[in-house]
């Protein structure tokens, strides 16, 4: 399934809702461009919606940790929020559990902010 995304801005925070796999940088391009022109509107913080994303490999993990290090420069945080069971176990297994805080909902993760 291709990967795809799509934004909502929330005052100082924006929900981005993934779908399909991450499996190359390039896929995430425009992405990466959203976070930084987010980061240029004073956005600082991210809500990733996993509830329609499927897979990644390393390159997504990379992704994920290159969003995360633009927020938390900018002073801002990343929450992962709907995250299925099959990307649980891939972070659990990379240690990245330690490195992102994971919410079981979208209003959960929204509280967290």
């Amino acid at each position: 399934m291709k990967f795809s995304f799509t934004t909502t801005e929330k005052g100082k925070y924006c929900i981005i809702k993934l779908t399909g796999n991450l499996m190359e940088k390039g896929q995430a391009n425009e992405l990466l461009d959203e976070i930084n022109a987010c980061i240029v509107r004073d956005i600082k913080s991210f809500i990733l919606d996993f509830s329609g994303f499927q897979y990644m490999n390393s390159s997504g993990l990379n992704v994920l940790l290159n969003i995360l290090t633009k927020s938390r420069k900018a002073g801002g945080e990343t929450i992962i929020c709907n995250i299925n069971d099959k990307l649980k176990e891939v972070f659990a297994i990379t240690r990245l559990t330690d490195v992102f805080e994971i919410a079981d909902s979208e209003k959960a993760a929204e509280a967290a902010i």
